[in-house]
């Protein structure tokens, strides 16, 4: 009998909770304010979300059984200690700073002009930071955070927070 891979049951864990989650959605009231249903974002968001684990298990199910490197293969190599650490947990700790980052200037830049910086340098830094790439990473950040901004606020009208250097 083959063991069941971490993968796998983190799927089914996730799918399982985005069962209760559509549950508790379809209890959602029905409100009568508003131009939309209260009950359809969330819906929206959560058959999105199942849609995510179902790939993921069926990616799961697909590799399992598969040869690949061991836990132990892996960290062959990599220096123990803090800086073994620090050198595995390297992308996760940079998004982390710069996230704090966003944060600390969002009152002076506001959404649009922080939320542009955070994917720019994200893209850079995560990337091949090579100068060839850098129109590639500011046309993605001003367009998805532009798209993500007019949605938001013509679409939604939902008030964003406006920074200091552009009061919108």
């Amino acid at each position: 009998m083959k063991r069941i891979d971490r993968d796998v049951i983190v799927a089914l864990f996730l799918l399982v909770g985005c069962g209760a989650f559509l549950h508790a959605a379809f209890q959602i009231e029905e409100t009568s304010y508003g131009t939309i249903q209260s009950w359809v974002w969330p819906r929206i968001i959560l058959f999105a979300l199942t849609g995510a684990c179902l790939l993921l298990l069926g990616q799961a199910l697909r590799s399992q059984g598969k040869e690949g490197t061991t836990p132990a293969q892996a960290s062959e190599g990599v220096p123990g200690g803090l800086r073994g650490w620090l050198s595995h947990y390297r992308n996760a700790l940079m998004i982390y700073g710069l996230f704090f980052a966003f944060l600390v200037t969002l009152p002076y830049l506001g959404m649009l002009l922080g939320g542009t910086a955070f994917v720019f340098f994200a893209l850079t830094i995560l990337g091949r930071p090579k100068a060839s790439l850098i129109p590639l990473h500011f046309a993605i950040s001003v367009g998805s955070i532009g798209a993500m901004w007019s949605i938001f606020t013509f679409a939604l009208r939902v008030i964003l927070p406006q920074g200091e250097v552009l009061p919108f």
